[in-house]
């Protein structure tokens, strides 16, 4: 306990009720972190922060602005960040030729351009004030290809790129960054898949250590690379309990446990 204390962190993505995001959150605050959480959902936030004690802030990654002014305002409320967490995402499953430019457009602003802004506003800030930890949240359909993912799958990609970049850049400046890349993950995100009666079942027999992820095994991952226990930058470090070894079930799969398990007609 306490292996945060005395450190001031943001985690972007917060405000989904009980989504990654807020568990790293709560697992920073009971580390005895002061918690700056954001997002683009007031009521949320602010429920969080009573929770956990933390100073809620409305921010969208995709404007630059918005970045830009929550980093501003950390740094002169608290003189700094120790750490900043970028949760951020969107699950799109789409197939390659029905892919839109609508949808592509916003993948890319929230996975690549919105990653960026966060790098520059907080690694930036970070290199010039000491140093410090900044996470992103990637995904391990990076290695291990889920089918009708692709777009999703290539912005996450980009923002590893940038984290390879801005490590190889700032760790002079004691800055460490990072990503962390979970599999299917039960999270509010992945609800309606999480109830599709075999669908568990199907995923779970491609991670070696026999369950599907948690929100909570990703907090842990985020906790230790925020600590100073962590000698590791430029990584993405896969919190995926072995999925990377194997692979995300094919779509003649998926469809076939779906179709077994679906209640009879009539």
């Amino acid at each position: 306990m306490n292996s945060l204390k005395d450190k001031v962190a943001v985690v972007l993505g917060a405000a989904g009720r009980d989504n990654m995001g807020q568990v790293i959150a709560r697992r920073f605050a009971a580390e005895g972190a002061k918690v700056v959480i954001a997002g683009r959902h007031e009521q949320a936030l602010h429920e969080l922060a009573a929770e956990i004690d933390g100073d809620p802030y409305l921010c969208d990654i995709t404007r630059k602005a918005d970045v830009e002014t929550l980093a501003e305002s950390v740094w002169q409320k608290h003189g700094r960040a120790h750490i900043a967490v970028n949760c951020t995402g969107w699950g799109l499953l789409a197939k390659l030729l029905d892919t839109t430019e609508e949808q592509l457009d916003q993948l890319s602003a929230l996975h690549f351009k919105g990653t960026f802004f966060f790098m520059q506003a907080f690694v930036g800030r970070m290199a010039r004030s000491g140093g410090g930890s900044v996470i992103t949240v990637s995904s391990a359909s990076v290695r291990a290809v889920l089918y009708h993912h692709a777009a999703y799958i290539a912005t996450k990609a980009a923002s590893e790129a940038l984290v390879r970049c801005f490590a190889n850049e700032f760790g002079a400046k004691g800055v460490k960054v990072n990503a962390l890349a979970p599999g299917f993950t039960e999270t509010p995100m992945t609800a309606a898949e999480s109830k599709m009666p075999g669908l568990l079942d199907l995923f779970k027999k491609e991670y070696p250590l026999g369950r599907i992820g948690t929100a909570q095994d990703v907090a842990e991952a985020a906790l230790w690379l925020a600590s100073e226990a962590s000698f590791m930058t430029g990584e993405t470090l896969q919190v995926n309990g072995g999925l990377t070894l194997r692979r995300n079930p094919s779509p003649t799969e998926i469809n076939a446990v779906l179709k077994a398990n679906a209640p009879p007609r009539g």
